[in-house]
């Protein structure tokens, strides 16, 4: 096993990376089946954690948490009539009840505001402001050095196939949750 950087990582007989920490604790976990999905799990949230730690330094300290640069940005690509919270909820794959807090703080922080929806009265729609547009442009370089910075020495093969496993994980997800959503409604109520 030949220790790389990281003094908590070593490499396998194969020369893949593990972290024989997790790879303990895991045996431990799975009572001696094989831990490899543990392993790349725990991989995975490590990975998310370190490119969250990036982003939240490239945002200089103005505090947007990983949802809210989400709905911002997908805000900042939305005509001028903006998008409603049910389709903010659908394309970042959350509740209603999340994007709704996730609009409230870029409201209240000035990067984003509610408007009257011109085809239904009822409705409300979120857009960037004018100030939300500012943030992002300030966070864009900063951003874009730190992402180049965590993906150093990677191809662009290997970074289009990890987008892929990670989007397929993501699938694998998805379908999990709808088909426990739909077992749940099929089942008969409980008195």
């Amino acid at each position: 096993m030949k220790q790389v950087h990281n003094p908590g990582l070593a490499r396998d007989p194969d020369g893949f990376l593990y972290d024989p920490g997790v790879r303990d604790a895991m045996q431990a976990f799975a009572a001696g089946d094989d831990t490899l999905a543990l392993e790349t799990a725990a991989a995975v949230r490590s990975a998310s954690q370190a490119v969250d730690r990036l982003r939240s330094q490239g945002a200089g300290g103005r505090g947007l948490s990983a949802g809210a640069l989400d709905v911002l940005a997908r805000l900042s690509t939305a005509t001028d009539q903006g998008l409603s919270i049910g389709e903010l909820a659908r394309a970042a794959g959350v509740s209603s009840r999340n994007v709704t807090g996730l609009v409230d703080t870029l409201e209240r922080d000035g990067l984003a505001q509610r408007v009257q929806d011109q085809h239904d009265r009822r409705s409300v729609r979120a857009r960037i402001a004018p100030a939300g547009l500012d943030w992002l442009d300030n966070f864009r370089q900063p951003t874009q050095r730190a992402m180049s910075a965590v993906f150093q020495g990677f191809t662009e093969d290997e970074l289009a196939r990890f987008r892929d496993l990670c989007l397929r994980m993501v699938e694998n997800q998805q379908r999990i949750e709808q088909y426990l959503n739909t077992a749940r409604r099929d089942e008969p109520p409980t008195s």
